[in-house]
């Protein structure tokens, strides 16, 4: 039994109306650009894939894509886009897919959905059993922003816009998390929305993909390459299995 929260039908079906920022040409061309530099003319393998929001661009680049993901009613609204991208319905830690992979991906901070370390560290086993000798596992995640917690608070905002307000609250003695996702409609309606996770710092991620077998490539703070400091707030990180 996973512990990630299972999306259902109705968050499926504004899903991609609510995370329309995350579309945006300048948020996910850099992603796909070099997730298809990565595959090198190989298949990839999305864990998490979603509505297809990587998964289809990168197919239309040519890539092989194939994918794993929890919920079935996100598989549907992607096979409505592009019904040719073959998805295990599963759990990201133990559900297999046919074949060898040149690329396993996982974006926009998902590995977090699985809520032990315990399934954080089969996750990226999982992953290396799915990559071809030399094959790249990458990790897209952002940084926890405890540092930003003052004593006596335990909630950060992650986002404050004219239609959505975000933040999360940490248990740091568990590093548990739940984002909260306050969302203003046009009708002026406002809804509540939350899901949970459990934060991982990138050194935590090194020795995860180091028990997995894996050795790290390289490290960025965003897709376009900037240099990953003690400020930044992501990391796209790449650990590749050796030939």
């Amino acid at each position: 039994m996973t512990s990630s929260d299972l999306w259902d039908v109705e968050t499926a079906e504004r899903y991609d109306e609510a995370s329309a920022f995350m579309f945006a040409p300048d948020v996910l061309d850099p992603a796909v650009r070099l997730l298809a530099d990565l595959a090198d003319g190989g298949p990839a393998l999305e864990m998490a894939i979603g509505t297809g929001r990587v998964a289809i661009p990168l197919a239309e680049r040519g890539v092989p894509v194939s994918g794993v993901e929890l919920s079935q009613p996100m598989v549907d609204k992607l096979h409505q886009k592009r019904a040719d991208i073959p998805v295990v319905v599963g759990d990201m830690a133990t559900s297999t897919v046919p074949g060898m992979f040149s690329l396993v991906y996982v974006v926009w901070n998902s590995i977090g959905n699985l809520r032990t370390q315990d399934e954080q560290v089969a996750c990226f086993e999982n992953a290396a059993r799915h990559l071809a000798p030399g094959g790249r596992f990458v990790v897209e995640l952002w940084v926890p922003g405890i540092r930003r917690l003052p004593p006596g608070q335990d909630a950060v905002p992650f986002h404050v816009g004219q239609r959505h307000v975000g933040f999360d609250t940490y248990d740091m003695t568990t590093q548990q998390g739940t984002s909260h996702h306050y969302r203003r409609h046009p009708d002026g309606s406002v809804t509540y929305g939350a899901s949970n996770f459990r934060y991982i710092w990138p050194a935590e991620c090194d020795l995860m993909a180091r028990l997995a077998g894996m050795v790290l490539e390289r490290r960025s703070a965003d897709w376009d390459g900037a240099p990953f400091t003690e400020d930044s707030e992501s990391h796209v990180s790449v650990w590749r299995r050796p030939a």
